[in-house]
């Protein structure tokens, strides 16, 4: 505050106040101008002097150093961001589900210690720990649920959205404000390159820590931060820089005053605003995208996931307190909501999963980061060839087809899998009675059939058996409901179709375990069941219409057969058939040729001419009784290859024979089985496209076991047998001529030829 007194620094002459004012628009040394009109002037006292208190004003905490480094990663500029490492090492946070590796954790770091104290070397025992700590966390991973990967994009320790664009950019620059009176700390802008092509960045920003959730709002953004966002979008369409955003948020900030800033309608500009930018768009969501709060800045022409990030409308807590009146009920509602990174995948709605490394993003968020670097310029070299009008139509139909179906177009079955399933209508119970009263006149009839040598009633026989299937399957579930056991049943049935996308992949051994427990339970609990006798009774019905139509197929199969046997013996006894075999027999005797490889080309022709022309009549026969002919392969010897090496069949099955039973006893004696059993479940686990480590464990387990069975196959005796019969195959080859044929057949008769018919496959 200003004061006046006497002091020994005056003012000469005539100087009114008036003069000193005009002297300076600041003020008189340092003295401000109001404090100067406050004060009592006199103009008869010529001599005074003017003092002043200056308050020591606050310090403005801006982020440029003293001493910037203009070496820095990112640019000279990165230095003006708020972003700056951590001085303290993140605590480290374990999840519910992984406190189970903590033991496999502390033993190795006991022995680790143990090995320093001592001095001894505990190397082998290290790493078989280690082993079984990879194994275990592969296992965990590899089978997590939908609450559980909620869990990991919620981890504390989890890469922000400025973690990755310092980790992916070469140069980054972050841009404030809304121009309208605010900047929100929890959605980031900025601009950006990679590879030298230039983007602009937004995102939702999380913090590091309690403090820097607290300043950036636990990325919970305002109505200031999506005009932030939306003001750089319109920067970016100007400029035609292509746009990437990054989303990790609970959800748009829901207190009072942010709605009367008018939140929705921040968003709902923001939404209407992005299908009309002409520059490419890509979203990621890195962590959790919550709400609308993640979609005012997730209307792209691609939306990528990292492969434990989740996406939602309402957060499992949320959807559990609404339908449950629980939040116990999350890991329901998570899978109910279908919002992991694979289910939305299945569901088109996101476009593409990043991977993670074993243990989520924090457990490397470096290699994180280059996954997500590679996903952004593939994504982009794709975008970029597109023109606007293409690019614009693409962004519309991507959200178009969300949800949407349309009559008349066959569902692919990649979506037909995701659909909700149509509700069965509740089929009335068929009382005993009338089953038993309907199966006893098939009965009838299938006796007056016999009697009159009639055709069975077939379709009555197929319409009775879907009947009683169907009652069957009723009274089955009916069983499941009053034991109790419905829900897991269906929880089951759930689990055994994700986990099996293709029939012949094996099951995980913790659901195969699951299957069998409920299976054995049930059969012990099905005789308490109240509709047991009746469920048995039906069964007894099924069972007997079942064998009256295999009988009545099994006679239908023979009468075709004797059918087919008496039209082909009457080809065969044909005249004009019988002097073609009997002067093609003639012929042979005359050429004096020891075996058939030894004929003439005229009469090895003629002899497939008549073979044909037989095949030919044959075939004939089987469509004239309406039997579909799907391939005609003749018994006789291929006349083109050479007649093999005969008297050597026999012996060779013997060695075939103990080579098998080499081997089979082999993997009992040994644990071959197991390591069978565990490249099946590699394989299994690997499915369709197996990554690096998996197929190099493949084709270690693949080597082990072909090396175990070599070591035991190597026995001096085999080798000997093999040898000796090698060596007699070729002696016998070179006597006969040099001959050289499938050692499968026997040789045929000298002088002799028959025709033994065709070997006829029906469909």
């Amino acid at each position: 505050m200003a004061s006046m007194s006497h002091s020994s620094v005056a003012f000469s002459g005539t100087s009114m106040a008036s003069d000193l004012l005009r002297s300076s628009s600041n003020g008189v040394s340092g003295v401000p101008l109001k404090a100067l009109g406050r004060a009592r002037f006199d103009t008869r006292r010529r001599n005074f002097t003017v003092s002043a208190k200056i308050g020591k004003a606050k310090k403005h905490d801006y982020p440029w150093p003293a001493d910037p480094d203009p070496n820095v990663k990112g640019g000279l500029l990165t230095h003006l961001s708020y972003f700056k490492p951590l001085k303290e090492k993140p605590k480290q946070v374990t999840l519910d589900f992984e406190k189970p590796l903590l033991d496999l954790q502390k033993k190795i770091v006991d022995v680790q210690r143990m090995a320093n104290e001592t001095g001894l070397d505990f190397s082998d025992q290290i790493i078989s720990l280690e082993n079984k700590y990879q194994q275990a966390l592969k296992d965990l991973y590899t089978h997590l649920t939908p609450i559980q990967r909620v869990g990991i994009a919620r981890h504390p320790n989890r890469p922000t959205f400025l973690d990755h664009v310092f980790n992916i950019t070469d140069k980054f620059v972050e841009l404030h404000g809304d121009r309208a009176g605010y900047n929100d700390p929890a959605i980031v802008t900025g601009i950006g390159t990679i590879d030298g092509r230039r983007y602009m960045f937004m995102g939702h920003q999380k913090g590091r820590n309690t403090k820097e959730n607290v300043q950036r709002n636990f990325g919970m953004p305002t109505p200031h931060g999506y005009r932030k966002a939306l003001r750089m979008m319109y920067y970016a369409d100007h400029h035609g820089f292509p746009i990437i955003t990054f989303i990790d948020t609970p959800g748009a900030y829901a207190d009072l005053k942010s709605e009367e800033l008018g939140q929705g309608e921040a968003i709902a500009h923001n939404l209407r605003t992005m299908f009309g930018l002409k520059v490419p768009i890509i979203s990621i969501v890195i962590g959790e995208g919550g709400s609308g709060g993640a979609l005012a800045i997730g209307c792209a022409n691609k939306l990528l996931m990292l492969e434990n990030a989740v996406f939602y409308v309402a957060s499992p807590e949320a959807c559990a307190a609404i339908l449950w009146k629980s939040a116990k009920a999350a890991p329901k509602a998570a899978e109910k909501l279908r919002i992991t990174a694979g289910e939305l995948c299945r569901l088109q709605v996101a476009d593409g999963i990043i991977p993670e490394p074993l243990g989520g993003a924090h457990a490397d968020p470096s290699w994180t980061s280059q996954q997500i670097k590679i996903a952004i310029v593939e994504a982009m070299d794709e975008l970029t060839k597109m023109e606007t009008q293409e690019l614009l139509k693409h962004r519309m139909l991507k959200f178009r087809k969300i949800g949407g179906f349309q009559e008349g177009i066959p569902v692919d079955p990649e979506r037909k899998v995701n659909m909700k399933k149509r509700e069965e209508p509740v089929v009335d119970k068929t009382p005993d009675v009338e089953l038993e009263d309907e199966v006893e006149k098939l009965k009838q009839q299938i006796l007056e059939a016999k009697k009159s040598y009639t055709e069975l009633p077939e379709s009555g026989l197929n319409e009775m058996i879907e009947k009683l299937q169907n009652e069957i399957e009723h009274e089955y579930s009916e069983a499941l409901q009053t034991m109790g056991l419905k829900d897991r049943f269906v929880m089951l049935r759930e689990e055994f179709a994700k986990a099996r996308t293709s029939q012949d992949e094996l099951l995980h051994p913790a659901l195969a375990d699951k299957i069998s427990k409920l299976k054995d339970e049930f059969n012990q609990r099905l005789s308490e069941a109240p509709n047991y006798p009746s469920l048995m009774n039906k069964l007894d019905m099924l069972n007997e219409i079942s064998k009256a139509k295999t009988i009545s197929e099994r006679n239908k199969a023979t009468t075709l057969k004797q059918e087919i046997n008496k039209r082909f013996k009457e080809v065969m006894d044909r005249a004009d058939l019988k002097e073609k075999i009997e002067a093609l027999k003639a012929e042979i005797e005359n050429s004096e040729m020891s075996t058939i490889g030894d004929l003439d080309d005229e009469l090895k022709e003629k002899i497939v001419r008549v073979k044909k022309e037989i095949e030919f009549e044959m075939a004939e026969v089987l469509k004239s009784l309406g039997l579909d002919v799907a391939g005609v392969e003749s018994k006789a010897m291929d006349l083109i290859q050479e007649t093999p090496v005969p008297g050597f069949q026999s012996k060779i099955e013997e060695l075939n024979e103990e080579i098998n039973k080499g081997i089979e006893d082999a993997i009992r004696s040994s644990d071959l089985k197991s390591k069978i059993e565990l490249l099946k479940l590699e394989l299994a686990k690997a499915g369709q496209t197996p990554d690096l480590e998996s197929k190099d464990k493949i084709r270690a387990l693949d080597q082990e076991i072909r090396q175990t069975i070599a070591e035991a196959m190597n026995s001096s005796e085999l080798l000997e047998k093999f040898e000796k019969l090698n060596a007699d195959i070729s002696e016998s080859a070179e006597s006969s001529g040099g001959l050289n044929g499938s050692l499968s057949k026997e040789s045929p008769k000298e002088n002799s030829f028959e025709y033994a018919g065709p070997e006829i496959e029906l469909n």
